[in-house]
């Protein structure tokens, strides 16, 4: 997806650079096939990096090789077009994130708790059929390698959310095009950030806190460029849970940048943690807590919290260095649609050792680039 050449095999230029990003200013970073954010081995110290990988193979007959991961993911690529900003003058990577459902049945559902499946092989009552059946591998690798992924191992996400003035074509149409969009992996999370320079902590609980925020600052998709009182960003984030879903655990910032060698570099930051927990070291104390029962396949909200709403300033800002920031709002655990199954058919199906029967869902937004 985010390789360093072109299909031609010809490094990248200012021309692509600037065509890319003109004509991909959005990317699907989650569905049915697994979540597009990050991988553990690119970001072995972020605890949310393992959500439905499918790194064992792609649709052709070669598996998966260990230096593919850096060229497939949304941060790394994210990161590695601040260096290419730097070289070229121009982004090829600068790409906001929306989810979508791939859904080939007509049926758009992307509740884990009304998964229909995305093809009709896998739709609810056609039995064991609806767990074995293959997504890839179908066809063997060449090079001998396991690349089978069965249906079991697949989300029922995800959903493209678009903050747009009103319910037209046209307006849809812009907001994706300044990427002022974000991607849920089906739920219906609502989140709206700004950056800006001057934002208060008193912001956040402002009754114009949308309008506050576009007069003062820039809405996710969009540029940050060098203040000139020395000042670091500052982030007015809200997040409110699906009104038929689960409480919010909590909400993150994600950072990337290219220092004054050339290399890129990531952190996570908790910027606020529902249910009372404190943020030590800019993560939250402990996890929320998990109230998932699996013979019912039910929870409870008497964690987490409804509406998570946060003000930040990055406590490691450097003028000097490119960036960008994104944030990512993770639900309290929930059943699977494989729980769902599991307790509505009981003994009539089996499930693997390792079908995931609870998870935590999650929002991405796009990001807010910083340039010196």
């Amino acid at each position: 997806m985010f390789d360093d050449k072109t299909f031609k095999g010809r490094r990248l230029n200012l021309d692509y650079a600037q065509r890319r990003s003109y004509w991909e200013p959005l990317y699907e970073v989650t569905q049915i096939k697994g979540d597009g954010e990050t991988h553990p081995a690119l970001s072995p110290n972020d605890e949310f990096a393992d959500y439905y990988r499918w790194d064992k193979g792609n649709f052709g007959l070669a598996g998966k090789q260990r230096d593919m991961l850096p060229r497939e993911y949304a941060r790394q690529a994210l990161m590695r077009g601040l260096q290419y900003e730097e070289k070229l003058g121009a982004n090829p990577f600068k790409f906001g994130m929306i989810g979508s459902t791939d859904s080939h049945t007509s049926l758009a559902t992307s509740r884990e708790e009304n998964s229909f499946g995305k093809a009709t092989p896998v739709e609810p009552g056609v039995g064991q059929e609806r767990y074995d059946e293959l997504i890839t591998g179908v066809v063997a690798a060449l090079d001998g390698s396991e690349t089978r992924i069965r249906h079991y191992e697949s989300l029922a996400s995800g959903l493209a959310a678009v903050w747009a003035r009103e319910n037209t074509r046209e307006s849809i149409w812009n907001a994706m095009n300044r990427r002022e969009v974000y991607a849920t992996t089906g739920t219906r999370i609502t989140v709206r950030i700004f950056a800006g320079w001057h934002f208060e902590e008193s912001d956040l609980h402002r009754p114009d806190f949308a309008a506050h925020g576009y007069d003062n600052g820039v809405p996710m998709g969009g540029d940050l460029t060098s203040t000139t009182d020395g000042k670091a960003p500052t982030l007015l984030v809200r997040a409110l849970r699906d009104p038929d879903g689960a409480n919010i655990d909590r909400v993150q910032v994600i950072k990337g940048w290219l220092d004054s060698d050339g290399d890129v570099h990531e952190k996570v930051y908790d910027i606020a943690c529902a249910g009372g927990r404190e943020i030590v070291k800019g993560r939250c104390a402990g996890p929320v807590g998990n109230t998932v029962n699996l013979e019912s396949a039910s929870y409870r909200n008497d964690i987490g919290g409804p509406l998570v709403g946060a003000w930040w300033r990055d406590p490691n800002f450097n003028a000097d260095e490119r960036a960008f920031y994104y944030v990512r709002v993770i639900e309290i655990p929930t059943p699977t649609w494989l729980a769902y199954d599991k307790a509505f058919y009981g003994e009539a199906i089996e499930l693997p050792d390792d079908a995931l029967l609870t998870h935590q869902e999650r929002a991405y937004t796009s990001p807010i680039w910083y340039t010196p």
